[in-house]
């Protein structure tokens, strides 16, 4: 730890939140015996996890330290991003594709389709490559668990870009 804060490594490592902090006002409104995801506008019930879930937050998924400074540009949309380390030391950065579909078959409000960890050194800028199936990745699962390929705007999300793809027949 001592090396770490007083940066005497090579490596400076970042992390993401594998799951959602919520507030104590959640876990008061929230019966833990309900597992149900979507939530319940009839009950007030809020919903679980970043896919469902509106409330505040303590942290959200896939939030996450970094002792570096990165951005994110698109070379190739939406498939191919850039991620230049702009300040730090050696790096790790984990990188991070959600998509958020139209708001049909009450879907998830998003869903990640992806994530890649880069190691970058400084002032260098590495990319990651997503491919995106349209069935596969751009599919919501209804009421009922049946997938449909849900027309109209998706928006993808790297970072603080945004992507918006218009799903037609």
């Amino acid at each position: 730890m001592f090396t770490m804060l007083t940066c005497q490594h090579d490596l400076f490592t970042g992390g993401r939140l594998p799951m959602t902090w919520y507030p104590q006002s959640y876990v008061e409104q929230v019966d833990m015996t309900n597992m149900n995801m979507r939530p319940d506008p009839a009950t007030g019930y809020p919903g679980r996890t970043y896919r469902f879930y509106t409330g505040p937050t303590v942290f959200k998924f896939g939030d996450g330290l970094s002792y570096s400074q990165f951005d994110h540009r698109l070379v190739t949309a939406p498939t191919l991003v850039s991620i230049p380390l702009e300040e730090g030391h050696v790096s790790e950065v984990t990188v991070l594709l959600f998509s958020s579909p139209p708001q049909v078959h009450n879907a998830a409000q998003k869903h990640l389709l992806g994530f890649q960890k880069l190691h970058l050194t400084p002032q260098a800028e590495g990319q990651v490559r997503f491919d995106i199936d349209v069935c596969k990745h751009l599919s919501v699962v209804d009421e009922n668990g049946a997938r449909k390929v849900a027309l109209g705007e998706h928006v993808l999300h790297v970072g603080s870009l945004t992507h918006s793809l218009n799903v037609m027949i």
